[in-house]
């Protein structure tokens, strides 16, 4: 049983790591569409300020017009000026081309303004269109990069999907269906060690007589609290003074041996 509980470790190894790389796929799609909601939203960006420009030419132009209006009006008063012969009317076209006067100069006033203004927006525009133009550049280098994870995950997926329906075929069903309905269940680990008396899956104290029968490895345990199947880890103390203690039994039997064999030999008399 302790080599069927092995090769559950190892199913449940490439189980995880499937299950990790699954988790990375699904989320690919929503790292592009972030990717691409950047690049859109750097576009917008500049698209607003060249349209701001947009609007105050139109703006800009419409104040030209009016002072040009303003400047036909003052002429043609100037000319009935000279061709009026009374005094009154010749005062009240005055008034009229003062205020006309007046009024151009705020309109170009407004126009000097919004010109600054537009000065100010093209220099804005042409550090937005580096901008953009180096996001789009990145933007397109990390879709590329998305593409080609995209690819070696969809890979790596594969291999380990393939390795794993070898590793089951050599799986006792019972055991191994028990293992599946259990890691479907847990969602993180079906089998685990238990540490100093503890299951280190649900971290509850478990009975000696389990802790015994898991370390004995001669049938598969289960945690009383969350159902897991539980394994004894080998100490690297253990592992370590394996070769050591082998040797020294090794050691101490020969040595019997030879005794048992001294024992048994015949005597000489002289």
């Amino acid at each position: 049983m302790q080599a069927e509980l092995e090769k559950l470790l190892i199913l449940q190894d490439r189980d995880q790591k499937i299950r990790q790389i699954g988790i990375e796929i699904r989320t690919l799609p929503q790292q592009r569409k972030n990717l691409e909601a950047q690049l859109a939203a750097t576009a917008a960006s500049l698209e607003s300020l060249k349209q701001r420009a947009r609007q105050l030419e139109v703006e800009r132009k419409k104040l030209e017009l009016d002072v040009g209006t303003r400047q036909s009006s003052i002429s043609r008063l100037k000319t009935q000026q000279y061709e009026t012969r009374k005094n009154d009317e010749f005062q009240a076209m005055g008034h009229e081309i003062e205020r006309y006067e007046k009024e151009i100069v705020q309109l170009e006033d407004q126009e000097l303004e919004l010109m600054e203004q537009a000065d100010k927006l093209r220099a804005e525009i042409a550090t937005a269109e580096k901008t953009a133009a180096a996001g789009r550049d990145s933007v397109s280098r990390q879709l590329a990069d998305l593409d080609e994870k995209t690819k070696t995950l969809q890979t790596q997926l594969e291999e380990l999907k393939n390795e794993r329906v070898q590793l089951s075929q050599n799986i006792d069903e019972e055991v191994r269906e028990r293992y599946e309905r259990l890691f479907a269940s847990k969602g993180d680990a079906a089998v685990v060690a238990v540490e100093h008396g503890v299951c280190t899956g649900c971290h509850m104290k478990v009975t000696t007589a389990t802790a015994v029968h898991a370390k004995s490895g001669n049938e598969i345990v289960s945690c009383e609290q969350c159902g897991r199947i539980l394994y004894v880890a080998e100490s690297p103390a253990t592992r370590k003074d394996r070769p050591r203690l082998a040797g020294a039994r090794s050691y101490k039997a020969k040595f019997y041996t030879l005794k048992r064999n001294s024992m048994t030999s015949p005597s000489f008399t002289t």
